[in-house]
């Protein structure tokens, strides 16, 4: 298991684990190399940035998304909740992680056929010419 925990958050986990960290789990303030944590990764766990959705689409990953409540107009829900809907995701809500995020991420892992299904509904969602749509709808803009 890799987990990205952040800077902030850091210390205190590794503090909190010191006593009863499992043998596979590496704890890392920042992952540089996401394309090596996404390889080796058979459910993600993550908030749900418009970023991360984008990347979780175009590898093709099974995820378990838990949107901030701290962002506007709550729109990391309405990010998971697109990839939900088409089965590409599961969601769990941040006041919900305590009794919910585990036994769910346990279950959907050992579940080899949920976490394909996942995976390949999540790729179905991937746009990866999206930069170049957004530019050519710019510009016929621009030339009206």
């Amino acid at each position: 298991m890799v987990w990205q925990t952040g800077a902030y958050y850091f210390d205190k986990i590794q503090e909190e684990l010191k006593r009863s960290k499992p043998k596979n789990l590496q704890i890392h303030k920042f992952i540089s190399r996401m394309d090596f944590a996404y390889e080796v990764a058979d459910l993600v766990i993550s908030r749900a940035g418009a970023g991360t959705i984008s990347e979780l689409c175009l590898v093709g990953k099974a995820s378990l998304l838990v949107p901030s409540p701290n962002v506007s107009e709550d729109h990391q829900t309405k990010n998971a909740m697109a990839l939900v809907e088409q089965d590409a995701a599961l969601m769990v809500r941040d006041d919900e992680i305590n009794e919910k995020l585990f036994p769910l991420a346990f279950e959907v892992v050992n579940d080899k056929d949920r976490c394909n299904v996942l995976a390949i509904n999540s790729k179905g969602l991937a746009k990866p010419n999206a930069t170049k749509q957004i530019v050519d709808e710019v510009e016929k803009l621009v030339r009206q």
